[in-house]
């Protein structure tokens, strides 16, 4: 099912990402240098362009959606998308963050909020994703949007990734 990403808020403007946009992804990214403390490499062009590429096992890009959200011209968020994963009923964020400026206002919460609203009324039930367990700050936002632990945990060689969840009722 191919969605239409201008419909995750009526807030903020919604559209795909693009090789144009990677120097104003890198500069909101850069901003957050407490979220490269726990999860290494520190962002460069080229981490943005592979992560604009990357898929989890089993997807195609069909499913993928890089976006950003925008107030008025100023990009205030990036997430990284993907339908129907690791199920049909199930979407996940790989990625998201949101500009410095804006944190600590409720704009993350307020997306996220929408977004969840958006994929429960097209029959989504759940959305998964990942924080990494040593960012008090990441794991503390995603509890508070109601996100809890699966279960699951994963290992990569700098961190250890909580898998958590949302069901969407």
């Amino acid at each position: 099912m191919k969605i239409d990403v201008s419909e995750f808020s009526k807030k903020y403007r919604v559209r795909l990402l693009d090789s144009s946009d990677v120097a104003e992804i890198l500069s909101l990214c850069e901003g957050n240098p407490q979220f490269y403390e726990h999860c290494p490499p520190f962002v460069t062009e080229q981490s943005i362009i592979d992560d604009m590429k990357a898929l989890p096992p089993r997807k195609d890009y069909s499913d993928k959606y890089y976006v950003g959200y925008f107030d008025g011209e100023k990009l205030i968020a990036v997430m990284d998308f993907i339908m129907a994963f690791p199920d049909e009923r199930t979407a996940f964020i790989g990625f998201f963050m949101t500009d410095a400026s804006v944190q600590n206002a409720g704009v993350g919460s307020g997306i996220i909020g929408e977004l969840c609203g958006f994929l429960r009324g097209i029959g989504i039930s759940a959305v998964r994703l990942g924080w990494i367990d040593s960012n008090p700050q990441a794991k503390g936002f995603w509890q508070k949007n109601r996100f809890v632990r699966t279960g699951l945990s994963y290992d990569t060689e700098n961190y250890t990734v909580t898998v958590a969840e949302r069901i969407l009722n």
